[in-house]
């Protein structure tokens, strides 16, 4: 296969699918090159990881599914994702693969302090507890999941909007002092 044709697999097959891009090469080219064949290509090609050449100040990592192809008639299967940002720079998605995720991101970071930012999930808290080590680290919960978990701690509604108020202007200390001496196991987690 000549160097031109396995660069047009690999183009069609990052588009769509394996069996869609067997019918639009043989279009756009005249030249059949069956699915299976494609698939095999993409296989032993060894993609290059992005790499950053600048300073990592911020992250971001958030999970997803992807539905796989089934046949007509058989249930969908799922499968998870992550992706990682580093903000302002490049982006990468690893597909059931998370320890190539965190080598990766580690092998782009300095020793400079780094902002991890994250939706709560265990999943992301797992990996950036792997990412450089504790000192680097700053983890920060996006503000949509911060005010969602908030909400879940209870109280009044004019607390919870004081709260909200406090954590928006960085007054942390404050924010956690109007939740002493409230019980409940929600309002533990909160406090640590």
């Amino acid at each position: 296969m000549s160097p031109q044709l396995e660069r047009c697999c690999l183009l069609l097959v990052a588009n769509e699918s394996f069996a869609n891009a067997e019918k639009d090469l043989k279009m756009l080219t005249g030249i059949y090159v069956p699915h299976s064949t494609q698939h095999r290509v993409l296989e032993r090609y060894k993609f290059s990881s992005p790499s950053n050449g600048e300073q990592v100040e911020a992250l971001s990592i958030d999970g997803g599914n992807v539905r796989l192809r089934t046949p007509l008639g058989k249930e969908s299967v799922w499968r998870n994702y992550k992706a990682v940002k580093i903000h302002n720079q490049v982006a990468a998605a690893f597909f059931q693969n998370n320890p190539d995720l965190v080598e990766w991101v580690n092998s782009q970071l300095s020793n400079e302090p780094i902002t991890c930012l994250g939706d709560g999930h265990d999943g992301v808290w797992n990996l950036f507890n792997q990412i450089g080590t504790n000192e680097q680290r700053r983890e920060v919960l996006d503000w949509y999941h911060l005010r969602e978990n908030l909400h879940k701690v209870g109280g009044s509604l004019k607390r919870i909007r004081r709260v909200e108020s406090q954590l928006w202007q960085g007054s942390t200390v404050e924010a956690i002092a109007e939740f002493v001496g409230v019980r409940g196991k929600e309002s533990e987690n909160f406090q640590n």
